[in-house]
């Protein structure tokens, strides 16, 4: 039970290298925990699969990691989302 509950739970890090690159962080009311964050992390530098776990987004400014694996990623055309979305509309 505790490895699948884990694996359903994703742990992220944004490190900027100024805090003049975050845009805004939105705390909502009480009436709801939605947060918001937004910034920049410059020109991509690069995008990779650190470890086979974590996919870490490097930018001139800042960096990105999420708890992800490669395989868990769907590659899907442009013919595949504009389904979706309409068949959702």
């Amino acid at each position: 039970m505790s490895k699948q509950l884990n694996k359903k739970i994703r742990v992220f890090s944004i490190e900027l290298k100024s805090k003049r690159n975050l845009k805004n962080i939105t705390l909502t009311n009480e009436c709801s925990d939605n947060v918001l964050l937004e910034g920049s992390i410059g020109e991509l530098l690069t995008a990779k699969f650190a470890e086979g776990i974590i996919l870490e987004v490097t930018g001139k400014d800042g960096v990105i990691r999420i708890d992800l694996e490669e395989t868990e990623i769907q590659k899907t055309s442009n013919t595949q989302v504009i389904k979706e979305v309409l068949n959702n509309e």
